[in-house]
């Protein structure tokens, strides 16, 4: 399967930036003077374009795939591009040591298709290998040391996206990226602010102090260079011997070498035996919108889809947005879907999950009846269980969206688990490492980082992999995309796409308004309903009468979105986030 594309870039060789525009045009906040974006004054109006649109977390990100675009690849082209620019200038979330998830829709066959690169265990993990001698999950382990490592997926999953769906060369799509490590780039406020709370857990990787921070250990300034000459070496690699270079080759070897000396457990025969995976989508509908999102090993598309058809009975459109009453009915909604992702979710290759009963619009009836439309069900009733509970979740994890001027979409999230994964950079190549096994369940019951409570069917296996959130969406109407959304913010991502579309189709908003709205989030347990602090104080005593615990919660998420309608692409980035750009030409 081959995208329909109007030009062939297998063999072209231009540069798409030369030194000049390496070091000079890419400022933090640089865009070219013809392409559209929103400032904080213009939150409410979403970008506009005809012919490719791209939306990213990171600006330089989004200009490397738009210039991919405008050269003539497809969306795919202009993804991978943007995937392994990110690596390097999105540094806590983009990756190439982590893993993630991609939605394709092939506009000339009219069939979307999931790839799934999440990471997996290493052939020696155990089931109980986070629990100390009285049975207690050791955390530290399970989050900051080499144990948490899961076998990468990105370079494996990126690399068949464009072998198989792209047009451009590997060599072409890297690029910016070299570019961009080789000769550094401006450190902007919110890479600053995010190495300052990350400092803590990289001193104990000499490899990303020398990287991350200055020779002193002090932090660099708004406007400094990082330069990432390692990383730049590893990217040439994979540029010249693709992914070979990674799962078979030097970068690799180091990989190995770094988890033979701190007790790791990935061997050579874990990064060979990586494959990723090419999946069928979560398929459902809601108000003759076709809903496409990821299958497990993520649990976003199953419950996005469980809990479109709890709401779709119910007259959305009429509550009004973000009343206690409509509130009210999706908070409950929610608390069924995470208590159901508790019992049945995880890797459909080791255990059977009942993704047709849970998706089936009579199961969506049958939880309906469940709801009391004037009184908050406490979690305890949902499932009657003693639940332990571990901290807040951390930031992490990055999503981006792109479409072309052939009807071709695509909707990826990827990530290194927690901000900078475990914060440890394999040596000689610049790579940081992620800590998803603190995703598996490591013992029933116990939350993991995100509060999520695991049952069984998430149990740590070799080979396994593990439960995830990301929810990258695609939306069709008559056959053509007409959203393609995702986001960052862990246990929050599926609630974040929930309320984007229920934004979106049900209250007519446009993907600005859509985007900057007021997200509320419950995910059984704890069981608290978190809001934005923004949202009506009036709304909030209500929801309160009604029974629920509400707790007013930091930003969520950071969703990058693109809408098309008759002909024309409509994009926004959150401003929850700064940095992130919406370009399209």
């Amino acid at each position: 399967m081959r995208f329909s594309n109007s030009l062939s870039l297998k063999n072209k060789t231009k540069s798409v930036f030369s030194l000049a525009i390496a070091l000079n045009l890419m400022t933090a906040n640089a865009v070219a003077q013809d392409i559209p974006i929103h400032d904080s004054d213009d939150i409410f109006h979403p970008v506009i374009a005809k012919s490719g649109m791209v939306a990213t977390q990171e600006d330089l990100a989004t200009q490397a795939g738009l210039e991919v675009l405008k050269e003539g690849g497809n969306a795919v082209d202009a993804a991978v591009t943007v995937g392994f620019t990110l690596a390097v200038t999105l540094p806590h979330a983009g990756n190439l040591g982590g893993g993630g998830f991609m939605l394709i829709h092939n506009s000339q066959e009219n069939k979307t298709i999931a790839i799934d690169y999440r990471e997996k265990a290493p052939i020696s993990a155990t089931r109980d290998m986070f629990l100390d001698e009285n049975g207690e999950v050791e955390s530290q382990k399970s989050r900051f040391s080499h144990l948490a490592v899961g076998v990468p997926g990105t370079v494996a999953g990126l690399i068949l996206a464009l072998e198989k769906y792209g047009t451009i060369s590997l060599a072409r799509a890297l690029q910016p990226a070299i570019a961009l490590a080789e000769n550094g780039f401006p450190v902007d406020e919110d890479l600053r602010t995010s190495l300052m709370f990350a400092k803590k857990q990289m001193q104990a990787s000499p490899a990303s102090r020398a990287i991350f921070y200055k020779q002193n250990g002090s932090l660099y300034e708004v406007g400094d260079l990082l330069v990432q000459k390692d990383l730049a070496k590893s990217l040439r690699l994979i540029a010249r011997e693709g992914k070979d270079a990674f799962y078979r080759g030097e970068i690799g070897d180091r990989i190995v070498s770094e988890m033979k000396a701190n007790n790791g457990l990935i061997t050579q025969e874990d990064l060979a035996k990586y494959q990723p995976v090419i999946r069928q989508p979560i398929r459902g509908t809601y108000r003759g919108y076709q809903i496409y999102s990821m299958p497990p090993p993520s649990s976003g598309g199953v419950h996005l889809i469980q809990m479109l058809n709890i709401l779709e009975k119910f007259p959305m459109r009429s509550l009004g947005h973000n009343t206690a009453k409509s509130i009210h009915l999706m908070v409950e909604t929610m608390k069924l879907a995470y208590c159901d992702r508790f019992k049945y979710m995880g890797d459909t290759d080791f255990v059977k999950v009942p993704i047709e009963r849970l998706i089936s619009k009579g199961y969506g009836d049958e939880l309906r009846q469940k709801i009391d439309p004037n009184q908050a069900t406490p979690s305890e009733q949902i499932l009657p269980g003693i639940i332990n509970q571990t901290p807040e979740e951390k930031p992490d994890t990055t999503h981006y969206s792109v479409v072309d001027k052939s009807g071709n979409a695509v909707s990826n999230t990827y990530t290194l688990n927690f901000s900078y994964g475990t914060g440890i950079t394999v040596p000689g190549t610049g790579i940081l490492l992620n800590n998803q096994m603190d995703d598996f369940t490591a013992k029933p019951g116990v939350a993991n980082a995100f509060r999520l409570v695991g049952g069984e069917a998430n149990a740590i296996a070799p080979e396994k992999r593990m439960l995830s959130s990301m929810t990258p969406t695609i939306i069709t109407k008559d056959g053509k995309p007409f959203l393609v959304t995702g986001s960052p913010g862990g246990s929050r991502i599926i609630t974040i796409v929930l309320q984007i579309i229920i934004n979106v189709i049900d209250r007519g908003m446009n993907i600005a308004e859509a985007t900057n709205a007021v997200r509320v989030h419950h995910q059984w347990f704890p069981d608290e309903l978190q809001v934005e602090k923004d949202l009506n104080e009036d709304t909030i005593q209500l929801l309160k009468t009604k029974g629920h615990n509400v707790v007013i919660g930091r930003a969520a998420g950071s969703s990058q979105s693109i809408m098309s309608v008759d002909g024309i692409f409509y994009g926004a980035s959150d401003p929850r986030k700064s940095g992130a750009l919406t370009v399209g030409y």
